[in-house]
């Protein structure tokens, strides 16, 4: 798919924008204050593949926090900051690598230009984030309620509002938890952007819902080309929303690493414990650094021919199974072996 071009921006050490991957974020839910589960918790993000971080800034305390945090990690640190501007201009002395704000509720246009004077001093980024939740009075008015037309607006007032004041190092966020009232805010803020664009559904819920809402909401958005950092966001342990993230960007062809697994829906036919078969097999990979395709199939008899599109699959039957590569069976094995000869011919594979 051709990517919509945007200027390039550095966070940390990431880049995005331009021709860079996606990128993939999650925000912690810890207290920012309570230091050590802060720090647990980004590395245990780290592991899971995120690869920028954001904390909330609700205090002063939370604000120099940070200074402690970004020691022990190693992802760029993002403060969310609302409201007061002195939390913005700390969290930036404290060493975060980007703010996000919204410059519509940090007060006056003299506090907003306090805190661009700040990150322009420290030559770091600026999230212009706007959510469907956070609309202007004279907005709702115009498009009478809230509307994609109202959220585009808004975003660009605030870009150029923060222009005027002479920085341009921004990224543009806006956000609604309607799924096609952010699709079709994305599509008309893309092409009259130039920045990069920070791509979510926001309050989507909980696991199952938010899961199914951040995969069709974004799986559209990046289809068109747009976005260039993602985060899914869940009402749960954030490290989900890393798994879910990698997981939209693999099936979009958007990301290559990792080993994808396919099963089938099982029926009358499977005569082995499959849901769990299956479940056991995405834990068993997630280790592994391998652009291939797995298949589990509950039936030895269609096994072969359903997983012939997979590099490595297993197929059960009663009491035994079969490996298979490519289509072609390469042995049987009991049930119980299953998982281990997979794990085997994993830890051993060669393209």
């Amino acid at each position: 798919m051709i990517r919509n071009e945007t200027k390039e921006v550095r966070i940390g050490n990431v880049w995005i924008g331009g021709n860079h991957p996606i990128a993939i974020q999650s925000m912690t839910n810890t207290k920012t204050e309570d230091v050590k589960a802060t720090i647990e918790q980004i590395l245990r993000l780290e592991e899971a593949g995120c690869e920028i971080v954001r904390c909330a800034v609700p205090t002063m305390q939370a604000a120099e926090a940070l200074r402690e945090i970004k020691k022990e990690i190693h992802i760029p640190l993002v403060a969310d900051i609302h409201f007061d501007y002195k939390l913005a201009i700390a969290a930036i002395e404290n060493g975060a690598d980007k703010i996000r704000i919204n410059p519509g509720n940090i007060g006056s246009k003299e506090r907003v230009e306090t805190v661009v004077a700040k990150a322009k001093e420290y030559n770091i980024p600026i999230r212009v984030g706007v959510n469907s939740g956070s609309l202007e009075k004279h907005l709702l008015e115009k498009y009478q309620g809230v509307t994609a037309e109202g959220i585009v607006e808004s975003a660009l007032d605030k870009v150029r509002m923060i222009e005027d004041m002479g920085y341009d190092n921004l990224v543009v966020s806006i956000k609604s938890s309607d799924v096609q009232m952010c699709i079709k805010a994305h599509e008309l803020l893309a092409p009259k952007c130039s920045y990069p664009l920070h791509v979510g559904i926001t309050e989507s819920g909980t696991l199952y819902s938010g899961n199914i809402k951040s995969s069709v909401g974004l799986g559209i958005i990046l289809y068109q080309g747009i976005g260039n950092t993602i985060r899914v966001s869940l009402t749960g342990d954030p490290v989900e929303e890393i798994k879910t993230a990698k997981l939209i960007l693999k099936t979009l062809g958007l990301r290559k690493s990792g080993i994808e697994v396919i099963s089938c829906p099982t029926c009358g036919r499977t005569r082995i414990d499959l849901i769990s078969l299956a479940e056991q097999v995405e834990r068993l990979v997630e280790p592994f650094d391998l652009d291939i395709k797995v298949a589990v199939m509950g039936c030895a008899v269609n096994g072969p021919g359903e997983a012939k599109e997979a590099d490595i699959g297993i197929a059960g039957g009663v009491e035994e199974g079969l490996l298979i590569k490519k289509g072609q069976i390469i042995k049987k094995v009991k049930e119980s072996e299953l998982l281990e000869t997979l794990r085997q011919e994993l830890l051993n594979w060669k393209e």
